[in-house]
């Protein structure tokens, strides 16, 4: 049965979705974006920091499910500007270590809220 996750320390759903839905032994969370949980402004500008409020997001939808990083299996990292690709990558590292999950990355031509980056992930605890 598929069940709802929700963690306040994450920005609230701005569409119909959830922050994370869990069957299984697998969290699938939804696309994260640079929001700032407290304020519900967007993080503009700086993309590590951009980077950096997306992976804290990404935590605590992981943490509301008893999940932490090293439960990631697959990322999907969706940019838009390829140029910011080192940058995002050396912040979305210091959250992972090996194995790493398997990832993909792409460059879209526009993301919700005109942020610059989206990322979401699928874990589970097998």
């Amino acid at each position: 049965m598929k069940k709802s996750v929700f963690s306040a320390s994450a920005p609230k759903p701005v569409g119909s979705y959830s922050q994370a839905v869990s069957i299984g032994s697998f969290l699938f969370l939804s696309g994260q974006i640079p929001i700032d949980p407290h304020t519900e402004k967007i993080i503009s500008g700086d993309i590590v920091a951009q980077t950096e409020r997306v992976m804290k997001n990404i935590q605590a939808v992981l943490e509301a499910h008893g999940m932490n990083f090293g439960h990631v299996v697959k990322a999907g990292i969706f940019l838009k500007n390829m140029d910011h690709f080192s940058s995002v990558n050396e912040v979305y590292s210091q959250y992972f270590k090996e194995p790493f999950p398997a990832r993909s990355c792409v460059a879209v031509q526009e993301l919700p809220k005109g942020v610059d980056i989206e990322i979401e992930v699928i874990a589970s605890f097998d």
